[in-house]
């Protein structure tokens, strides 16, 4: 168990980054709007969420007491309904038994969504988001099918302005020489690209992920070595996996050849909550934040 975490983790990254569509209905051909209209005179109230992003967003917007259940790694916020389901290996019949009016998945191996379908279960399929703009249209979905668009408007408005301060005040330490990041998912050394939702929020400050250069195949999340990293020096390391890794800024140091990069030498090296970086609901802000406190940490290196 403690090598399979970090390992799903990395699954997860690479099998939701490459998806196409962001938001998909099973059981119904009906849109979102169609979906919501046909809710109005019964709202819907057994909601099973099968992804950790989409249970925060329910909360945050106002919809938590419509959940019945989620899944076992839902672990936020703390009034959420944890259940034993598994968002990695579903099981219809025990999702069944919740008798739900909606799930949402955010995963699928590949007949999750038709054995739903199949006994007339409604299904929301939310992909990872690739950028803030898909995250945003995430939580508006939810709201309007849910019934709650004016509090998902609410948080989206909430999450672009303290965002928009973040980035504000900190922008006065991203250089016109770039800094460049290398941001370590787990000690397998997968890393985010500026092409994935993670890159996406250093890109807005100015950040350039050293990972951008090895991805050959587009993944997002390429795996590097040690020897890549050396050679590529990055300014700020950041890391993930110090639970189920035991990974700690010491023991990135004492790595063999580590100790002369720059992010070593000025003590640049910056843990980051894993829950944080793979969410992409309300505590994204919060994951700006980190970025923000690290880089005005620079300014004292």
């Amino acid at each position: 168990m403690w090598r399979k975490i970090p390992f799903l983790f990395v699954v997860f990254l690479l099998a939701t980054a490459c998806g196409e569509d962001r938001l998909t209905i099973a059981a119904t051909d009906d849109s979102p709007e169609a979906l919501a209209e046909s809710q109005i005179e019964e709202r819907l109230t057994r909601i099973v969420s099968l992804s950790s992003t989409s249970t925060e967003i329910l909360f945050a917007i106002g919809a938590g007491e419509q959940v019945v259940a989620v899944d076992s790694l839902s672990d936020f916020p703390p009034e959420a309904p944890v259940t034993e389901l598994s968002a990695w290996e579903p099981s219809v019949e025990a999702i069944a038994s919740f008798e739900p009016d909606l799930v949402i998945v955010f995963f699928d191996p590949g007949d999750l969504l038709s054995g739903l379908e199949a006994i007339g279960i409604p299904v929301i399929h939310h992909l990872a988001a690739t950028s803030l703009d898909d995250a945003y249209r995430q939580i508006e979905d939810l709201g309007l099918i849910t019934g709650n668009r004016e509090g998902a408007l609410e948080l989206i408005g909430e999450m672009q302005t303290r965002i928009e301060e973040i980035v504000t005040d900190y922008s006065n330490v991203v250089s016109a020489s770039p800094i460049t990041y290398y941001h370590e998912v787990d000690d397998m050394l997968y890393s985010p690209t500026s092409a994935s939702f993670i890159g996406s929020i250093y890109s807005l400050f100015g950040l350039q992920s050293i990972a951008d250069a090895a991805d050959s195949t587009g993944s997002g999340f390429p795996q590097l070595n040690s020897e890549y990293i050396i050679k590529a020096d990055p300014d700020v390391i950041f890391y993930g996996c110090a639970l189920w890794c035991g990974t700690t800024a010491d023991s990135i140091a004492a790595r063999p050849g580590w100790k002369e990069l720059t992010a070593v030498q000025r003590g640049a090296i910056v843990e980051v909550d894993d829950n944080l970086t793979s969410r992409w609901g309300p505590r994204v802000v919060d994951f700006v934040a980190t970025i923000g406190a690290s880089l005005e940490s620079l300014l004292d290196s």
